[in-house]
């Protein structure tokens, strides 16, 4: 169940991460003009509320798992958010940030070895 709690987790944190960028996005970018409309926008504050669902649920996380367990298998919202970039936004994500995605992945099943 703490490996679910945490997966949960991760995708509000990466959810929070999509709809921040499509926020910025539909205001434009964020400059000095406009940071209370962007602040204000749904979608911003929509990603500040995933956040803090995120926070909440790592807090249930904490309370099942070792941090030098947990902390680390977080690292796979980097994984999820690169590849959200790449077929969400159609970012070009060059090879040295596929390898290291692999790194990640490879590090996260060491680190999730009994």
């Amino acid at each position: 169940m703490a490996y679910l709690i945490l997966l949960l987790n991760i995708v509000f944190l990466v959810a929070g991460q999509l709809v921040w960028k499509m926020g910025l996005h539909q205001q434009g970018g964020m400059h000095l003009n406009n940071m209370l409309t962007v602040m204000f926008s749904p979608l911003v504050l929509l990603g500040i509320s995933f956040y803090g669902i995120a926070t909440i649920l790592w807090l249930f996380v904490l309370s099942r798992l070792p941090l030098s367990l947990a902390y680390p298998m977080q690292s796979l919202a980097y994984v999820i958010g690169i590849i959200a970039a790449w077929s969400i936004f159609g970012e070009v994500v060059p090879l040295n940030r596929w390898i290291g995605t692999g790194i990640i992945l490879i590090g996260v099943v060491i680190i999730g070895m009994k």
